[in-house]
């Protein structure tokens, strides 16, 4: 019997819907074998999902979601397999974090200009976790009715050239995959597809990505229409880059994006369970 992996998700200890410990049951509701938490620049749910994991019969595998700025655009690379323990990585998603809340008081001042008040204080109240991110503020933003969804508020206040938005300056590419390979893991560009860049800047990224010894693409993604999949997966070929899935799960108040309900990979993609790294960590290796 096959394996179902979903590789990319989120908790209460960044801006997920779920505790870790509640995410990892519905994971095995959704009979989901390997699951990856990978919060954003943070590891602070893994203890906690591991010990819901070990009793659910869920493979729980270490991860986090790791902010970059590259060419001037936020992307986001995931670490596979990190050692949550490691010291320099520790360091670098606590300089993120920093930098994360402090976009989060300059977010709020935004919004104070806009008319709307208090809303740091009240984003920082959906914040169960040291993480406070964009996604606080829109579960705020439609709760007090400035919004009718998650996405209608990042179309009308959070992006580029609106009232809230807030550049951010992350770690760099060469940054991201040290701290991820020095943890022992394996990084993965996250869902390329949504960032809507074109051909040949995709392939640009693509190559320092591979420069760095990048190992995967997430080639199938809850954001991924059928057509992006495919597309992924034939820049994991050229690149010989190993595929990645994951829903990319936050919880139920993205309707759009099921844990677990992941597209199979098309034809030709060598998935990054198939690498050595990986039948270090489980017994059973399908």
């Amino acid at each position: 019997m096959s394996l179902r992996y979903d590789l990319h998700t989120h908790s209460t200890m960044s801006d997920g819907s779920f505790s870790p410990t509640d995410l990892v049951k519905y994971a095995a509701k959704q009979q989901v074998s390997v699951l990856s938490l990978t919060d954003h620049d943070t590891t602070e749910g893994v203890a906690e999902a591991r010990l819901a994991a070990n009793s659910l019969g869920v493979i729980l595998v270490p991860g986090v979601e790791v902010s970059v700025t590259w060419n001037h655009s936020t992307i986001h690379i995931l670490g596979l397999n990190v050692d949550p323990e490691d010291t320099e990585l520790q360091q670098g998603l606590a300089a993120l974090r920093s930098f994360r809340d402090w976009r989060a008081k300059e977010i709020g001042q935004r919004l104070e200009k806009t008319g709307i008040a208090e809303a740091y204080k009240a984003a920082r109240g959906y914040a169960s976790g040291s993480s406070i991110g964009r996604v606080h503020f829109a579960r705020f933003l439609v709760k007090q009715g400035y919004a009718t969804d998650m996405r209608d508020v990042f179309k009308r206040f959070l992006v580029k050239g609106k009232p809230g938005h807030v550049t951010g300056k992350w770690a760099s590419l060469e940054q991201a995959l040290e701290w991820i390979h020095g943890a022992g893991g394996q990084a993965v560009i996250a869902h390329p597809a949504r960032y809507r860049m074109s051909v040949t800047r995709l392939r640009q990224l693509i190559g320092e990505f591979c420069e760095c010894s990048g190992e995967g693409l997430e080639v199938v993604s809850g954001s991924h229409s059928r057509n992006d999949c495919i597309t992924m997966a034939t820049h994991a070929q050229r690149s010989a880059l190993l595929a990645s899935c994951g829903s990319d799960y936050h919880g139920p108040g993205n309707p759009w994006i099921e844990l677990g309900k992941i597209a199979p990979f098309p034809t030709g993609c060598v998935p990054i369970w198939k690498s050595p790294r990986w039948k270090q960590y489980f017994p059973i290796h399908k």
